[in-house]
């Protein structure tokens, strides 16, 4: 069927985190929503059928993921990754950041430490700091127009954090984000191959979170971190969902991938007592995998509509602003500095002058500041109002 993305729904009064709670999040109501990364698009009809039809049976106790589940998740990361996959390697958790926690505690002890590399979804920081653990900044680094992994600094940090004389690693893990959200990279085999390499040499297990690989613009080619080598499979933990492809978010069905056994056993034993999805979330999953290529590929042939109609309306109508061009995820970074103003400024800007309920890029951590993270994925006519109120503003000041 055809998916009409450029169709308004009301999301008003649906208990929607995104639309529902902006005098909360924002201090007023009337705020244009481009912040938490949902989608305002309907899910596949597919699902939603699924859904329904599961929900005409009136009883919904305690459930499992059945057979046919791990069925479709295998064939969907062999078809669309060449990533080929065992059943016993998945383990279903109730969201990735929900899958991080465990981790975390899985592979260290308070008083560790965790690297991540910033600036970053800001949930990463409360995964770690929440636990009792250390945080270890290996900052991105950026040239005004891309981000790069720093691969000296990172080898320098795990050389300088090795205790003496038994050399006893302190840093347990570090939590990759592919494709990383916000600054939108999506990262190359080459890099990939590196960052895996550096963690295997030093121990450390590798966190990766690719929730976003579906998401790619034109031109992009996702990478599954764990399927470059078996070494590198070996130390990597892979948090993979359909909330993002497919706006199942409030569904809380996520899963992990870990091939290690070791490291397999270690996480489910983390996870004891800790829910690990939802019966309508898992019926939800199995049919985005098994019928959802159709709509993923309008929806990523939309997307990236708006990210050129977003690109040409900043560069043409508000050139003190830069985008930093995503190649992945429905998310925009746009660099503010050119403002002029501070972050709270910056802040107080976006909600009161522009009107728009946008992401603070202070909140993804240090090399966020001046920075404001967009989401695209919402129809065109809001996309268009937003970007002429932004226009406005900053026209005004």
């Amino acid at each position: 069927m055809r998916y009409d993305f450029d169709k308004v729904i009301d999301r008003h009064q649906t208990n929607s985190v995104k639309w529902d709670m902006n005098l909360v999040n924002f201090d007023r109501e009337d705020v244009l929503d481009l912040w938490v990364a949902d989608m305002d698009f309907p899910a596949p009809e597919p699902v939603v059928e699924a859904i329904r039809k599961r929900a005409e049976h009136p009883i919904y106790g305690y459930t499992f993921p059945p057979d046919s589940l791990y069925e479709a998740i295998i064939g969907w990361l062999e078809r669309r990754y060449g990533w080929r996959v065992k059943k016993d390697w998945i383990v279903f958790t109730a969201g990735v950041v929900n899958g991080l926690y465990s981790a975390v505690e899985a592979y260290s002890h308070p008083g560790d430490e965790i690297i991540v590399q910033p600036p970053v979804y800001y949930p990463f920081f409360s995964a770690v700091k929440n636990t009792g653990r250390q945080l270890l900044y290996n900052h991105l680094a950026f040239d005004g127009r891309r981000y790069l992994m720093d691969f000296a600094g990172l080898k320098a940090l795990f050389e300088a954090r090795t205790s003496f004389p038994a050399r006893t690693p302190r840093v347990k893990a570090l939590i990759l984000c592919s494709p990383h959200n916000p600054v939108g990279r999506v990262w190359s085999p080459e890099e990939l191959t590196t960052l895996g390499r550096v963690c295997v040499d030093n121990g450390c297990v590798l966190l990766s979170d690719e929730i976003h690989c579906d998401l790619l613009m034109k031109g992009a080619r996702h990478t599954v971190t764990a399927g470059l080598s078996e070494e590198i499979a070996r130390t990597t933990v892979t948090f993979m969902s359909a909330s993002k492809t497919f706006n199942l978010a409030g569904l809380s069905t996520s899963f992990a991938v870990i091939p290690d056994d070791r490291l397999r056993r270690r996480y489910v034993e983390a996870r004891n007592g800790h829910n690990s999805g939802n019966l309508f979330g898992f019926v939800a999953l199995e049919a985005a995998f098994r019928h959802g290529d159709d709509y993923l590929a309008q929806l990523r042939e939309y997307l990236n509509g708006n990210l050129e109609y977003f690109l040409d309306f900043i560069a043409r109508r508000i050139p003190r602003l830069k985008v930093v061009r995503p190649e992945g995820t429905y998310l925009a970074w746009v660099d503010c500095r050119g403002l002029g103003l501070g972050p709270l400024e910056l802040q107080r800007f976006m909600r009161e002058e522009a009107r728009l309920a946008l992401d603070d890029g202070f909140a993804f951590g240090p090399g966020g500041e001046g920075f404001q993270r967009v989401n695209l994925a919402c129809p065109r006519p809001l996309l268009k109002e937003a970007l002429e109120r932004l226009e406005k503003a900053v026209k005004g000041l």
